[in-house]
This record gives C-alpha cells, structure tokens and sequence, in this order.
C-alpha cells in the first residue's frame, strides 16, 4: 500500500515482521482491531526470514558494507502541546555480525554462465558474493588463534574465489586438492548453485516444531495451518565416538534398533515408561544434576547418552527435574505425526511469520514493507504513545505500539549486560551425513561438546522435498550458543563430519560444496526498557529449538492490551463464510446468538479436526 494512503489512525502500529510480531498482529486484527504492520526491510520475517541462495547472496553484501550514519529529521513541527519525541533506530544490523563465506566446489563453469546472454542476474550476484568472500577470508586470517586456523587463510583464499580474479597457480592449486575429493561423482559447481538459486529456501534461524507444542496448538487453533504444509522430521541422530549414529526413540524404533542389546531395549523401555509420571524417588534428585539420575538408574554410556543428549537435549549439569520435564515433552510429542516429535515447514520456517501476516490481512490489517516508524509521540502528562511518525513524515495515532527490540534505540535501553549471541553455520553439501536407502530423510542431530567446556550444537539436514534446496543437495544448519565468534565455535564440527580442504581421513562423509557463518543476538535476553507505558518490546529468536518463547512473548503482549479477548481464536474457513449484504457470518455460528452446548461442543470439535486435517504431514 503506498505511503500516501495510510489512514491516519490505528488501533494498534507494530514495528518488525519477526515471528512474535507477525503472530500479535494476527490475533488483534481477528479480533477486530485496526493494524498497520510495518518493517523497514525488504523482505517479511526479520531474523526469522528464508532466503533464496541469490537473495542470501544479497543480504550477505548488504551486511558486509559500512552502516549509513543515521540522519534525525526534526519532526517538532508536528508535536501538539504536551507531547515530546522519542527517536527510534533505523535499522538492527547489530543484530548480526562476524559474517564468514566460504565457498569450497569448483569455479569452472562460471566464465560460461556469465556469457550466457539470459543470466545477466548472475554475474551480478557472484560479484556480490566475490565481495563478500574476500572480506570473510581477510577477517578470519585476522582472527585466527590456533595451528588448524592458521593454515586456513592460504586453503580458504584458494577455495572462496567467486570471480576468479586471483593468479592461475592459486587456482591449480585448488583444482588439485579438490580433485582427491571427487572420485565418484562430479561436483556441482558454484554457477549451478547459483543458477538453481531459486530452489533453495535457507533460514536464517534453524528451529523445529514440537508436534504438541504451543506453535503447533496456535496453527491449528487459529486455522493459519491451512496456509502452510509440513513435512516429519523422519530421524533423530547424534554424533558419538566420530560416528554417526541413529537415536531409538519411539517403540518401534527401539525394538528395530541394531545398536542396543536386548538387555538395554528392556531398560531403555522401562526407563521411559517410568518417566511419563513423576514419582517420589525422582523428586528426591531435584536440584542434581540429571546424568547422576541417569547414572544411578544403572543405564549405560549408550542409554544415558542418548537420553542426555538426543532426547532430553540437555546438558550434564541440567538439573534432575529440567531433564525430565524435557523428557516428559518429547515424549508427548511422539507419535502425534510420526515416529519423532518434530515437523518441519515446507519451503522453511520463514513462512510461519508469512502465514501469520496473511491471516492479519485477511482481517483487514495493512502492511508496508521498506516503511519504518521514526520516532514516537509521547504525552507528557501520561506517559503514553499518542502516535507514531512513519519515515515518510506523517503523523500516525494510534492506542498501542509494538516494537521489535533491534528498532528501539540505545538511548531507551536500560544498562545491562552485554547481548548474548548464537553461533549459526549453514552449509549447502552432496550428500546426507548418514546414508539410507531413502532420499526423503529429514534429521534432527545433536553434537556433544568436541571439547571440556564446548558448546553443543545442534544440527538439521534437510533434503530437497523439503523445498529447501536444489536436487543433488542437502541443506545443512548448525546452531549452538556464542563462546567465541561462529566459525571459532562450529568449524571444529564442521571439519569433523563433513569434507573441507581442511579434513582428514574425511573420504567416506559428504563435501561441503559453500559455507556461511554469522553470529546472530540471542532473543532469550529480555532487556528492561525506559519506554511509554503503551509500548510493548518483542525479541528475536532464541537458542531453544522450539519456538516457545516467541509464542509466549506474543500471548503475553495481546492479553496486557485485551485481556478479555481470546487470544487467536479460530478464523472461518472461505467456503463457509455467507455473504449477505454488509453483514458476514460463519456457518458455524447461529445467527440467534442461542446456540446449544452441545452444539458449541460440536462446532469446536469440527474446527479442531479441520486444523489437524490441514496440518498432516507428507512421509
């Protein structure tokens, strides 16, 4: 909608397309509220966005050029008496930082597809990529502490060219290192990469739904599941003894599994079904850590390790009642859609925001892209957001303002400590971590820490049904909370279980064909905030692999403004909305406003089976 357009007043103005926006937005417009939803981005979704390998190209650039100084508009001529400024930020650039790219497949066929007289879109994106690449590798030759970085500047240059601008022997050099790497198979090649940009759909953030988890429950509750389509996350994995190794958790896969003695099916089944309730003798380890339950109920290194790391997903020092609480949850969940508790959005996770921001315009609500609120009108006397000052200069009334924290400038930010940052690696490679007669695997693994002290990661390879990434291909992302910056954190597992220049005695796990790291604020850490009474701040994402914490913090944020209201309430499906005149109404609900209860009992029920109906999910 063009800016000239905006109606001059809004029950609600929300800054940011995250998540946590996208689902507030969703709920007070259902509810009749009037919404503007702007975010001065290109693109919906913030740091929950999906991007195509082209557009990811683009966004790397754009990160990786120097921040315009922000230039403040003197806006005094549209204050009333009483009221005051309050200056909002532009952009949330700090939001990522320590940006790496490398790019380890073969250049080949670039100098062909940039002659091609249809690709003239690609040469401009290699060169943006080309960029991009020689920055990275200049940082991290600047960063590099131990032997195994030190010799990576030299291997990294040879392998991140994009625009083949660096001398002949550079380039033979590669060719041979990369050829001990292809014997079975031809590489696919970066143009190609490039060319088949569009297949892929890579997230910026890397999550799972629960299958009974609040996300879940919200999409079906609310009817947005029809606008999405899921897929089972079909293995859980983890990494152990350098192998890669398949978790057992449902019944079946217990019994099926190769792994285990029988000896430890039998307590591994008798563990689990001992955790669905609590019982006394686990109230009595409350506050210990949780392997020293798993120890004492005489498991196993292989059962306590599975049900550490890959089940309960939980750390050593977690304390007793955490771990089975997490337990408990995957355990719940198992079943629902499948033999593991995760499902998986087709085309990415980017388009849980989208479908979300679909159902607000439906009802009514108005979006703007690359249009951002500038700064806040506040009277004085009550301290609340009268109304907001788009970057267009028009002045906006509105009741609510909700904001995304990377907008709210430093100056409202009370002293805290500095942001925590999650470690990110996403890797395009040739092949599955672990090899199965299927090509529909979708895999859930869990890395324990490689060191005393480490991290652990947590890793999802997603194969091409999953719309992520082009045939050939497998999507690969890796996450775990920030000790140093990104690659400092994860390119240990990286050189482990796949093949880089930089791997040994790799030949059998699948190449890295390009490689992206960044370093992205922790949404976890909820700052305090000298703002207006009616201004509400959101969070990005966190380090959990579910999306609870969005979900929370948007149900919280509407039941302070509407707490009377239901929060997301079921949206009718189109072939049951009669129009008559003005007047809309659903052929779920009696026009006389008498309705039985057992009539209202059966209309839930419908609606509850139409979201499961549309929430199934491929095999």
């Amino acid at each position: 909608m063009a800016a000239e357009e905006l109606p001059s007043e809004f029950d609600v103005v929300i800054l940011g397309t995250g998540l946590a926006e996208s689902v507030v937005a969703a709920a007070f417009s259902r509810v009749g509220q009037r919404v503007l939803h702007l975010d001065g981005r290109s693109y919906y979704a913030a740091n929950w966005a999906s991007f195509t390998f082209n557009s990811l190209l683009t966004w790397i650039q754009q990160h990786h050029e120097e921040p315009q100084p922000e230039e403040l508009h003197d806006w005094s001529s549209l204050l009333e008496e009483g009221e005051e400024l309050i200056y909002l930020s532009n952009s949330d650039s700090a939001s990522i930082r320590n940006l790496q790219v490398f790019c380890f497949t073969s250049e080949e066929d670039e100098e062909e597809e940039a002659q091609s007289p249809d690709a003239p879109n690609t040469t401009e994106e290699e060169a943006a990529a080309g960029d991009a690449v020689k920055e990275t590798s200049e940082t991290e030759s600047a960063d590099s502490k131990d032997e195994e970085t030190n010799q990576k500047p030299e291997e990294e240059e040879q392998a991140s060219q994009t625009e083949g601008e660096e001398p002949e022997a550079d380039q033979q050099t590669f060719t041979a290192a990369q050829s001990q790497s292809e014997p079975t198979k031809k590489k696919i090649s970066y143009a190609q990469l490039v060319k088949e940009g569009r297949r892929f759909n890579i997230d910026l953030v890397s999550k799972l739904l629960y299958s009974r988890g609040s996300l879940v429950d919200l999409l079906i509750k609310s009817n947005v599941s029809r606008y999405a389509e899921f897929k089972n996350v079909t293995r859980i994995l983890t990494y152990r003894h350098g192998q890669v190794e398949q978790v057992p958790c449902s019944r079946a896969d217990v019994f099926a599994s190769r792994q285990l003695s029988v000896v430890e099916k039998r307590k591994l089944m008798r563990f689990l079904t001992s955790c669905v309730e609590e019982t006394e003798e686990q109230r009595a380890y409350n506050g210990r850590p949780y392997l020293e339950f798993l120890c004492d109920q005489q498991l196993g290194d292989n059962l306590q390790h599975f049900l550490l790391h890959s089940i309960a997903m939980v750390t050593e020092d977690t304390p007793t009642e955490e771990g089975l609480a997490s337990t408990r949850h995957f355990l719940r969940c198992l079943g629902r859609y499948g033999n593991t508790p995760f499902l998986f959005p087709v085309y990415g996770l980017g388009e849980i925001p989208q479908c979300f921001c679909r159902m607000c315009a439906v009802f009514g609500g108005i979006y703007c892209l690359r249009h951002s609120v500038t700064c806040l009108l506040v009277e004085k006397e009550t301290n609340r957001c009268k109304a907001v000052i788009d970057s267009r200069g028009q002045r906006i009334s509105c009741s609510h303002f909700v904001v995304e924290d990377g907008f709210v400038g430093a100056d409202c930010k009370r002293l805290a400590t500095p942001t925590r940052f999650l470690s990110r690696a996403v890797l395009i490679t040739d092949g599955s971590i672990l090899p199965s007669n299927s090509d529909q695997q979708v895999s859930m693994v869990t890395v324990p820490p490689i060191a005393a002290g480490g991290p652990t990661v947590k890793m999802v390879e997603l194969c091409p049904s999953t719309m992520t990434c082009m045939p050939g291909t497998h999507l690969v992302h890796l996450t775990c909370q920030s000790v140093g910056s990104a690659f400092e954190d994860l390119s240990p597992v990286v050189t482990r279980m796949f093949r880089t220049p930089q791997s040994h005695d790799q030949e059998k796990n699948p190449s890295v064909l390009w490689c992206l790291y960044f370093n992205m604020a922790d949404g976890s850490e909820v700052k305090g905030h000298d703002l207006p009474s009616n201004v509400f701040v959101t969070f990005g994402p966190d380090g959990a692999l579910s999306h609870e914490h969005a979900v929370t913090q948007a149900e919280s944020i509407f039941k302070k403004i509407l707490p009377e209201e239901d929060f997301c309430p079921p949206a009718p499906n189109p072939e049951d909305i009669i129009y008559d005149g003005e007047n809309t109404s659903s052929t779920g609900e009696e026009e006389e406003g008498g309705e039985k209860e057992g009539e209202e009992e059966e209309v839930k029920q419908e609606e509850e089976a139409q979201g499961e109906q549309s929430l199934q999910t491929e095999e």
